[in-house]
């Protein structure tokens, strides 16, 4: 790789990122049923019918990934809490086991030197809920207060640092208009409440974590980078509308107290009564900000009623996920979040990766695309670093090879390869690529 540690500041955070669905293994450890076990059961949602019963193993092996990511040069790793591992039901009893695993793993971080990030939900939402009215049901966000009080009262001690909730918009958005995530709903009204009822979720979520002392708490967004397809009013219009919905509702949530007229137009017939009212939760103060960037999508009217966009083919080298390489992006990311919503605020690049068509040949994974698409971003936080923005640190999706939600296991996206048979695991030349970086 071009860029090197010693390329960033001295305190300058690296780290890798995995969620507890895609790799740990659901069915092992007395864990409940999720949605996405619900979701993936019905035909036709998910390639080849795949699920997470046993994905990576994580759950028996996280002792051999931890030291991948210490062998690798890693400062930090950020991970996710199953809330139906710790809550089978949901709510009322325990899973002690469920406990012991996520104590296990935040001692077996520390013994590595490894600074443990937590994420509070990366989308299994325990099924029990679901059958609840899930996100569309305001009480939802008591139902995740209390999951919080329950882990971090094992765990917060030794966490580094905590956000509530992964990615609100797939959650919300991608799960309840376009249908393509669990529970695959298709409902303006649902996906208005579910867009609203995460952040008062992630907001109570902060309460809770505050009230047990704890600090070095944040907020983790997925954006998507909105250019209009042509030079047209209309795809002005249809890219502002996209990005209001993707990148701004729950950054202006959070950090203005407010939402994008833009999306409003659309979503203020079907949010809950009083939504306005809960603002002074979902603006609880952070400490830090995640940003999850991969790509961006060019737009077009779509000649349908609100939102009226569509995606269309850009000319850019793509990922096997058929995703644009754009890491100018990041970069306006960076620079627009710094200057438009969080000021001072240390801001963490917290996903970062690309799927390739990794072939395992004679024990070695040739990767180069992936290397040269994080040393391209690199340039990018380097760039972004250089002109003022407050960036501490970048983690790298993901670790390992996983269960890719509704693509099964089709699309790898790890530094390490895994074999879904045997569950082998291989460091590809991308990893051993970081790792030089990293360590030399």
């Amino acid at each position: 790789m071009k860029n090197q540690r010693s390329d960033f500041p001295g305190d300058f955070l690296f780290g890798c990122a995995t969620s507890s669905y895609q790799i740990e293994g659901h069915a092992f450890g007395g864990a409940g049923r999720t949605q996405w076990d619900d979701f993936a059961a019905t035909p036709g949602n998910v390639t080849r019918f795949e699920n997470g019963d046993k994905a990576c193993d994580h759950y028996h092996r996280y002792g051999e990934d931890l030291d991948l990511v210490k062998q690798a040069g890693f400062d930090a790793y950020r991970f996710s809490l199953s809330w139906a591992r710790v809550l089978p039901e949901g709510r009322g009893q325990v899973n002690e086991a469920g406990l012991d695993f996520y104590d296990r793993l935040a001692d077996s971080l520390l013994e590595r030197g490894i600074k443990p990030c937590a994420t509070l939900y990366h989308w299994e939402l325990p099924s029990p809920l679901l059958d609840l009215g899930g996100w569309r049901n305001r009480d939802i966000a008591s139902w995740f207060a209390d999951f919080t009080q329950v882990i971090m009262e094992r765990i917060g001690d030794r966490m580094f640092s905590v956000a509530p909730i992964n990615e609100p918009w797939c959650v919300a958005w991608l799960s309840h208009f376009d249908g393509h995530h669990a529970p695959g709903v298709r409902d303006i009204r649902a996906t208005a409440r579910a867009m609203h009822h995460v952040l008062l979720a992630h907001g109570r979520a902060i309460e809770t974590m505050r009230g047990l002392g704890m600090n070095n708490l944040g907020g983790v967004f997925n954006m998507e980078w909105a250019d209009p397809a042509d030079d047209s009013e209309g795809a002005r219009a249809a890219a502002d509308r996209y990005d209001a919905i993707y990148n701004q509702w729950f950054m202006s949530g959070v950090f203005k107290g407010a939402y994008p007229q833009a999306a409003l137009d659309g979503l203020e017939p079907h949010l809950p009564e009083g939504w306005q009212e809960d603002f002074p939760t979902i603006t609880a103060p952070l400490d830090w900000c995640g940003i999850n960037y991969y790509t961006r999508k060019l737009i077009a009217p779509a000649g349908h009623p609100w939102p009226d966009y569509r995606e269309v083919d850009g000319p850019l080298p793509k990922t096997f996920m058929d995703w644009e390489i754009y890491p100018e992006g990041l970069y306006n990311f960076l620079t627009r979040t710094a200057r438009d919503y969080t000021g001072d605020l240390p801001l963490y690049v917290t996903e970062n990766g690309m799927a390739s068509a990794d072939v395992l040949e004679d024990s070695t994974v040739e990767d180069p695309a992936r290397t040269a698409y994080l040393d391209a971003h690199l340039d990018k936080v380097r760039q972004a670093i250089a002109e003022g923005v407050p960036l501490k640190g970048y983690f790298t999706w993901s670790l390992l090879d996983n269960y890719e939600w509704a693509l099964g296991y089709e699309k790898r996206f790890g530094l390490v390869h895994v074999d879904f048979e045997t569950l082998a695991r291989t460091p590809k030349a991308s990893y051993h690529a970081l790792a030089k970086a990293l360590t030399t």
